[in-house]
């Protein structure tokens, strides 16, 4: 193969350079830099445009606005704290569930009749009228009582440098670790006077937390003054429209939170009841709809009666001002300038309607996973098919991140990043393609030729008395399959080096292949930790079944033998010892075999549909704690042996059901009398279960497991926990026992 100039190899060369681009796009996305946010709040922005919420005019909420309108009609603001209270009495008398101020009254009203006072002349003509003024209650003191008698939320402004601390009204429970480590932090707070916080009912936060541009996308639910949490005031006034008492806030490691040991931040928070999807600090997605006028109800019209208590009863309202003089105003998603108080209607209308959106917790994950797997791939056919061939893959790779992406958005709710995985796969798509274009013709025509060719031992004589079958071609033959396991072999290699764990796999093959040889078998191939064999190829043998069933018990008592031997070892090195276990899967049937693979690169070896299910069989042995399971085919043709009908089963990938067999002896166990019992018996209970007769089979069963003496404790244990699901969920009228194997 030739060389490049660094004297590298053009395919390593290629691989590097790609790869690193691959590295670098996933190390770029998970630091994450402002670039990138950018560019993902800007599809998500752009998605709300294209499908806003719907605004539902029958959701109980309502801003009840300080317009241009309602400043003409009352006077300049601020108004005197008495109008605020006629204004509270009004919607109080109305039915208004809850009554929110998005306005903090840090100072008192300097238009209370004491204050003014002291612009009035020193006369003593009008001394009387002054000492009689003085007596009169302050504006403060006339809107505290109204707060008292009304369902009211105060706001309050937390701040880096706070004047005054608000006032709690709700409790926090939580559930994993304490959400005051993950809620934004601040020193201080504004808030209203004490005499006003005393009489209301709630209190709550009006902060949001302001991005690059400016736009309001979030909204936290609870943030931390001091060593206090609070909840926003939506959630307040939410709570407060409920008549509940407590938030209940799910933290990482609360359950049904899965952190994995981390200290993720907060997943939900419960008000009332409504769960709110929250990010790690405890901020809200907002979906935003269009403004609409039927969200608001002037201020002016409620305190002159034009609207009523038809307007009012039952609804959540907020109290704030959409005059552009009063400079209360934000940009969102959808519009530039939008009244702020709308954001906290917006809150609460969107919890109510459970319309939530939330950058799932997978969801950076699964970005990074498909920029690397397809990025790969891209690479990958960029190398073997060239530029035009990787193009198409590359184009659809980004059609379809895009359209999951938008199709999460839609069906779920959920914000998923298709910008940066689409910038990713082009820029891998590019840099290889440039790789490549720069590579030299005698480059991309590496060296394809195979330096050795892998076959069966039985083939060796034949192959070299007529080379001329050293070719690919197969033939259909009537075989048996043996798949074999080792059980916990993951567990059994972690506690072993590599020598070690080499020296374990010769000990349990060598004695394991001697066996399936002396039984006429061929072993295909080893995999890792398994075996596979298949009987009647390449010699004819007759009684392939009975050969396949007989290595399979000899199998069996061979790991007897070899686990007794690695415990006295292991007790001489006072070592642990766990006896390893063994799964056998065995199908009779149809298959091909032959030399299969490529023209430079082929092996004898065995394919068909009758080979994935003898792997099939073997993965249930697991499920039904026994060590050899049969396909029925097989029992059929080896009618000496000791089988136990386990289960009418689907395999995986097959649509139709078969019974499946238990290999637990030889001829001697199948004609001795505990045996018969059991067979007997056994075969009552499958009759009874399929009758649906529950009673009867569970008793059954345990008659079963008493004459039981080979182990098959888990396969009625199995039995009765269907039979208990069963007895809660009844099977389909024409249901005939067969169950469906959910693994392979």
């Amino acid at each position: 193969m030739a060389k490049s100039s660094t004297g590298m190899g053009p395919r390593l060369l290629y691989v590097l350079i790609v790869g690193t681009v691959i590295v670098a796009s996933l190390a770029l996305r998970v630091w994450d830099p402002s670039p990138v946010a950018r560019l993902r709040s800007l599809v998500f922005d752009a998605y709300q445009r294209l499908s806003p919420r719907v605004f539902d005019p029958s959701l109980p909420v309502r801003v009840v606005d300080i317009d241009e309108d309602s400043l003409k009609a009352i006077g300049q603001w601020p108004w005197p704290r008495t109008v605020l209270a006629d204004l509270v009495d009004k919607l109080a008398a109305g039915g208004a569930v809850a009554i929110g101020f998005d306005i903090v009254f840090p100072e008192p009203d300097r238009m209370s009749p004491a204050n003014t006072l002291r612009f009035w002349p020193k006369s003593e003509a009008i001394q009387g009228l002054r000492e009689e003024i003085e007596k009169l209650p302050s504006n403060d003191h006339v809107f505290a009582e109204a707060i008292g008698k009304a369902p009211v939320v105060l706001g309050f402004i937390a701040a880096p440098q706070g004047t005054s601390i608000p006032e709690t009204k709700a409790g926090f429970a939580h559930g994993g670790d304490d959400p005051k480590l993950f809620a934004p932090y601040y020193p201080g707070a504004a808030a209203s006077l004490k005499e006003l916080q005393d009489q209301a009912q709630g209190s709550g936060s009006l902060n949001w937390i302001p991005e690059h541009d400016q736009i309001v996308r979030r909204l936290p639910m609870a943030i931390r003054v001091g060593e206090t949490l609070y909840p926003s005031f939506a959630a307040d006034v939410l709570r407060l429209a409920q008549g509940a008492s407590t938030y209940v806030v799910k933290s990482s490691g609360a359950s049904g939170e899965k952190a994995f040991g981390e200290k993720t931040g907060i997943a939900k928070i419960r008000i009332g009841d409504f769960e709110v999807p929250t990010e790690a600090n405890g901020q809200m997605w907002l979906r935003f709809t269009p403004e609409t006028k039927e969200r608001y109800l002037p201020a002016w019209k409620v305190l002159n009666g034009e609207i009523g208590a038809g307007d009012i009863e039952g609804r959540i309202l907020i109290i704030g001002t959409s005059a552009a003089g009063l400079l209360d105003l934000r940009a969102t998603p959808l519009e530039a300038s939008v009244p702020g108080v709308s954001l906290h209607a917006q809150a609460i209308e969107q919890i109510l309607q459970g319309a939530f959106l939330q950058r799932p917790d997978f969801a950076t994950a699964a970005e990074l996973l498909y920029i690397l797997a397809l990025g790969a791939l891209i690479a990958f056919l960029i190398y073997r098919l060239g530029a035009l061939g990787s193009a198409v893959l590359c184009g659809a790779a980004i059609v379809a991140v895009i359209a999951i992406s938008w199709y999460a958005f839609k069906a779920f709710g959920w914000l998923v990043d298709p910008i940066y995985p689409a910038i990713a796969l082009a820029a891998i798509y590019l840099v290889g393609t440039i790789v490549i274009f720069l590579r030299t013709e005698r480059e991309r025509n590496r060296v394809r030729h195979a330096f050795s060719h892998y076959m069966a031992p039985a083939l060796v004589e034949r192959l070299a008395n007529d080379p001329s079958r050293l070719k690919l071609g197969g033939e259909t033959r009537d075989m048996t399959l043996l798949f074999s396991d080792v059980r916990g072999f993951t567990t059994i290699s972690e506690g072993l080096d590599a020598e070690e764990l080499t020296r374990f796999l010769n000990s349990l093959f060598t004695p394991l292949s001697n066996i399936i040889l002396e039984e006429q078998g061929t072993i295909d191939k080893f995999m890792g930790d398994a075996v596979m064999a298949f009987w009647n190829a390449p010699l004819d043998d007759n009684a392939h079944p009975s050969h396949a069933c007989n290595a399979a018990l000899r199998m069996m008592g061979e790991m007897e033998r070899l686990n007794a031997l690695w415990k006295d070892e292991a007790e001489a090195k006072s070592r642990p010892f766990k006896p390893v276990r063994l799964g056998i899967g065995l199908n009779t049937g149809i298959c091909c075999v032959g030399n299969l693979g490529s023209e430079t690169r082929f092996d004898y070896s065995v394919i068909g549909d009758n080979v994935n299910v003898a792997s099939r069989l073997e993965g249930q042995s697991k499920t039904y704690d026994v060590g050899t399971v049969v396909g029925q085919s097989t029992t059929a043709r080896a009618p000496d042996f000791a089988f136990l009908e386990l289960d009418l089963l689907k395999v995986k990938g097959k649509t139709e059901a078969t019974r499946v067999f238990a290999l637990l002896g030889d001829s001697g166990l199948k004609h001795s009398e505990g045996f018969i019992l059991l067979a007997e018996r056994h075969g009552e209970f499958l009759a009874r279960y399929r009758a649906q007769d529950w009673d009867t089979a569970e008793a059954l069963s345990r008659e079963c497991e008493k004459l039981n003496t080979s182990r098959l404790d888990r396969l009625y244990a199995l039995y009765r926990e269907r039979i208990a699901h069963f007895r809660m969920n009844p099977p389909p009228p024409q249901w005939d026992g067969a169950a469906e194997a959910l693994s392979k």
